[in-house]
């Protein structure tokens, strides 16, 4: 299990686990982030990481992206 943020881009992976406080988890529960979903990061600029999730493209932070674990 690794972070979302030391993937490559393009490749595909299983969110396995979402860390932090609670109300980081439902917000990122929210925009789709919910364990057993495939994720990919399509690439990461300024400190923010885009990544394409349930055929949307949705921008998070370094920091959230940190939490996703796949």
């Amino acid at each position: 299990m690794m972070p979302l943020t030391m993937t490559r881009a393009g490749e595909v992976n299983e969110i396995k686990r979402i860390g932090g406080k609670e109300e980081v988890r439902k917000f990122l529960e929210t925009l789709g982030f919910v364990v057993g979903s495939r994720v990919s990061v399509v690439a990461e600029n300024h400190g923010n990481v885009i990544v394409n999730i349930k055929d949307s493209r949705i921008a998070i932070s370094q920091e959230m992206a940190n939490k996703i674990m796949v």
